[in-house]
């Protein structure tokens, strides 16, 4: 029975472990799909992962998705995807739009939807330097890289380390697409089946709702597991990154997904045949 259990990865996050509390725990649904015990990891490991195909059900960047449609299709549950959240770039100087071809900038993983953010913000070629998103901030106030972009908590505690905002890319990004920006997602591998991808959906939906109902319960694993142990922190985190798109995608949700996947084969990264494909699980 062991080996027909479902792998499931999701990063370390307050926004992830706050979603999967209820499923970690058993109190999600009555028919649940068998799932292994979770692995958490950083999201451009999942990322790389994903582009291996190792894990059943994961937590990927969109941008990462854009390359394994293939494999995956995108759940409508367990997404962050809003407005007033995307990925920052900052710089101990106030460097100018015109001056970005001149500096090194670290980015968060190679797979990463701020990775890519930066890329359609600035078309032409940049220096850019893969780092850990946490080890960004502290490269940037040492000297080692001009800018970076930052993710995850790194949002709330920039200024602490006197560092300056060079630009939100998810207000640019909402600007320029006219649509919330899409930041990660969950994808179930096809070969599951669509009875069996739509039932994981449900249960991560219902996953969602009981960490809504009930927060206060998921906060010992949100701790055990964050970055920042700081509370206010935390649920500042929890407030941006998780939102009722979170519970389902819905229309607005998908149609995001899809100008930022389709934005990115206009760049050439992602096979121009995964746009016929069935994004999300409502779709098979």
């Amino acid at each position: 029975m062991k080996e027909n259990r479902l792998t499931l990865g999701f990063s370390p996050c307050p926004n992830d472990t706050f979603i999967f509390h209820a499923l970690v725990h058993g109190k999600q649904c009555v028919q649940t799909p068998n799932f292994a015990e979770p692995t958490l990891a950083d999201v451009e490991t999942l990322n790389e992962w994903a582009l291996a195909g190792r894990l059943d059900v994961t937590k990927l960047s969109f941008h990462a998705l854009g390359h394994v449609l293939d494999q995956y299709v995108l759940l409508m549950a367990g997404s962050a995807l809003g407005r007033g959240c995307g990925p920052l770039l900052v710089a101990r100087e106030n460097f100018s739009a015109a001056t970005l071809p001149r500096l090194t900038i670290a980015i968060p993983g190679r797979y990463t939807t701020a990775a890519l953010l930066l890329r359609m913000y600035s078309p032409v070629a940049l220096t850019t330097r893969v780092m850990r998103f946490d080890e960004i901030m502290p490269a940037i106030v040492a000297g080692e890289v001009d800018a970076g972009v930052i993710i995850h908590e790194s949002r709330f505690t920039y200024q602490e380390h006197g560092l300056l905002l060079l630009q939100d890319l998810g207000v640019w990004w909402e600007k320029e697409a006219g649509f919330p920006i899409p930041l990660g997602g969950i994808a179930a591998k096809r070969s599951l089946g669509k009875e069996k991808i739509q039932a994981i959906d449900r249960c991560i939906q219902a996953s969602v709702s009981a960490a809504f109902a009930s927060p206060d319960k998921c906060m010992p694993y949100i701790r055990n597991h964050a970055q920042e142990l700081d509370d206010k922190v935390i649920r500042d985190h929890i407030g941006l990154y998780v939102n009722p798109f979170s519970l389902d995608l819905g229309a607005e949700g998908t149609a995001a997904v899809r100008e930022f996947l389709a934005r990115g084969r206009q760049l050439g990264l992602f096979p121009q045949q995964y746009s016929r494909l069935p994004l999300t699980s409502n779709e098979l």
